[in-house]
């Protein structure tokens, strides 16, 4: 059924989610989580469900942008695993948010250096220093063989392999 037919409760349904969408990019799961909060009496699940469906065959609701744009506005400040885990908690497949991460210009190294440069500018001086960085970093969703070759102070390629 299409989306304003019948009652003119499916296209105030309908309404509500492009006026989300016109807002910015959302995952279909956490769009449906926010319009569900919004459902009155005539309004029901499937009729949600249709609303989702509807928006994704007219690609005005996709995942695949929506974890791209994350990634994009993200990435900067946080690390690869961060941006996998809330795309995860928004509702983004696991293999989907894994490809947007992945196929992101810029490695992990590079923002995590950039990042911590910006913070930090030096290398810690004693343990307690270094300690302090490190938890910044981990905190953002940074790797720690990703921190480990940040804080080591060399100038180490992301595809380089290690020297241990």
């Amino acid at each position: 059924m299409a989306a304003g037919a019948g009652s003119g409760a499916p296209r105030s349904l309908m309404a509500r989610a492009i006026a989300a969408l016109a807002r910015r990019e959302h995952s279909r799961t956490e769009l449906a989580r926010k319009l569900v909060r919004t459902l009155e009496p005539p309004d029901d699940h499937a009729a949600l469900e249709r609303v989702l469906d509807e928006l994704e065959a007219r690609q005005l609701l996709s995942d695949e942008r929506y974890a791209g744009a994350t990634v994009r506005t993200r990435s900067a400040r946080y690390g690869d695993a961060r941006l996998r885990r809330e795309l995860a908690a928004k509702g983004v497949d696991v293999e989907l948010a894994a490809a947007a991460v992945q196929s992101h210009a810029g490695g992990e190294l590079e923002r995590a250096r950039a990042l911590w440069q910006r913070r930090f500018g030096a290398l810690p001086d004693s343990l307690p220093e270094r300690a302090r960085q490190t938890r910044f970093l981990l905190a953002r969703g940074f790797s720690g063989e990703t921190i480990r070759r940040v804080l080591g102070g060399r100038a180490v390629s992301e595809h380089e392999v290690p020297d241990d």
